[in-house]
């Protein structure tokens, strides 16, 4: 009786988190929820683009644009890897907005000054001069120039982007949709700390503010990218690129915060076998992803994950976050307080995911990827 009721329970148990799923959607009257990604979308394919992909696959999500500052690539290089995937995926009326090209405050010199006083980073996005020989990685060649576009494998876009920027975009649809619209920040936060010194209201005008960034106690994984934090269990690059923005974003007064940090990407890795799988997907992209993608944990595809469907959450908490940005060996880490014991400089409650169901999570990915494009 009791492995009977064992049984019985692992197969209702996830068919309740899914019912209430849909519980929640239907509350809300069943229209799409509005959404913008602002992501440092470098590419081909790659977890940036990936879920960029998931988003507009969703059948309950109307993407209403994306907008690009820079990151792991420089910015104009990631605005063309956006727009050839648009158009791969046939999804060319959402418009592409060029963000901030640099960071607030922190630069290369600065960051090889930081190098010098505390060690190496592992990883520096579009100041990366050096890469890992891992084998996983395959990206244009390093350029210190942040116009230059260099030809992508994938092909170059036909279709342009937007002549608006991303922080005007950001502000003028807040106040278009009041409460109405989420924010899913998979890169550094430079566009989004911008649009809130443009106008106090932003953020308080946009429904919440998913993240996927910062760090705090993770359990290495067996993997080459386990390197950028082994040692550094508070460093993670999209904090670390713009500290300066991370902690702005942070103070602002968002309804909700949620936070996908590093901590839940460790169990995950899109394998190789998943593109394969992909290949023989519906979708119009799915060659594109067998013919360009590549073996990375999945980092924003969960941020994304998190925000389709929250009941994939197995364990989370909610604490007052900041980001270090004193120019010392912690510049960039993810500071963190019990709620009530922060030093009360305007830090606001933020839910941190903390584990998932990783196979309900990359059930989810492959199902969304290789799925017929919805009607739209």
């Amino acid at each position: 009786m009791t492995t009977r009721l064992a049984t019985l329970a692992r197969v209702l148990v996830p068919l309740t988190f899914a019912l209430l799923a849909g519980v929640c959607c239907a509350q809300d009257g069943g229209a799409r929820r509005k959404v913008i990604i602002d992501q440092d979308a470098f590419g081909p394919a790659s977890s940036n683009l990936q879920a960029i992909l998931m988003l507009l696959q969703a059948g309950d999500a109307d993407v209403l644009g994306i907008t690009i500052p820079s990151g792991d690539g420089w910015r104009d290089e990631e605005v063309s890897h956006t727009l050839r995937l648009l158009e791969i995926a046939g999804r060319t009326e959402i418009p592409v907005h060029p963000g901030a090209v640099y960071p607030l405050v922190n630069t290369q010199q600065r960051t090889r000054v930081w190098e010098q006083l505390y060690g190496k980073l592992f990883y520096k996005g579009a100041w990366t001069e050096s890469w890992p020989t891992e084998g996983t990685m395959r990206r244009s060649p390093y350029h210190a120039d942040p116009f230059l576009v260099p030809p992508s494998p994938a092909g170059e876009p036909k279709i342009k982007a937007s002549p608006e920027s991303a922080a005007a975009f950001l502000v003028r649809k807040v106040h278009e949709f009041p409460g109405q619209i989420t924010i899913i920040a998979a890169g550094p936060l430079t566009d989004l700390a911008i649009a809130s010194r443009l106008d106090p209201q932003f953020a308080s005008l946009a429904r919440e503010l998913v993240f996927m960034g910062g760090s705090y106690n993770p359990v290495a994984a067996d993997n080459a990218f386990a390197a950028e934090y082994a040692n550094a269990p508070r460093r993670e690059f999209n904090m670390r690129f713009d500290p300066e923005a991370a902690s702005i974003v942070l103070h602002e007064p968002w309804k909700k915060i949620t936070q996908v940090p590093i901590d839940p990407t460790t169990r995950t890795f899109f394998k190789p076998e998943y593109f394969r799988q992909l290949g023989l997907g519906r979708a119009p992209f799915d060659a594109y992803l067998a013919k360009f993608g590549q073996p990375y944990p999945m980092w924003d595809e969960l941020a994304v994950a998190v925000w389709l469907d929250p009941s994939i959450v197995t364990r989370s908490a909610t604490l007052l976050v900041d980001i270090d940005t004193s120019f010392t060996a912690g510049y960039g880490d993810t500071l963190s307080w019990s709620v009530g014991t922060g030093p009360g400089l305007g830090e606001r409650p933020v839910l941190v995911v903390q584990d998932v169901d990783v196979p309900r999570f990359e059930h989810m990915v492959l199902d969304l990827l290789s799925r017929p494009t919805p009607a739209h």
